[in-house]
C-alpha cells in the first residue's frame, strides 16, 4: 500500500506536540493592528493549542503526525 500524503498547507501551518495537540499560530494579527486592543495583542503573542473540535478536522490531514 503506498504511502498516504500529509496536505502541504497543514505542514506549514500547524505543528504536533509530544503529547499529540496541535499548535497553530494565534489568528487575527495580520493587520488592522490600530483597531486591537492592547490586551488582545499581548494575548495573541506566539502560538496556542488547537480545540478538541478542530483537531479533529486536522488531524486527518497530517497522516504520519505522531
Amino acid at each position: 500500500m503506498p504511502k498516504m500524503k500529509t496536505k502541504s498547507s497543514c505542514k506549514k501551518r500547524f505543528k504536533v506536540t509530544a503529547t499529540g495537540r496541535i499548535l497553530a499560530g494565534q489568528a487575527g494579527k495580520r493587520h488592522g493592528m490600530i483597531k486591537r486592543t492592547n490586551k488582545f495583542l499581548r494575548n495573541a503573542r506566539g502560538t496556542t493549542t488547537l480545540s478538541k473540535q478542530d483537531e479533529g478536522i486536522i488531524k486527518p490531514m497530517m497522516p504520519y503526525a505522531r
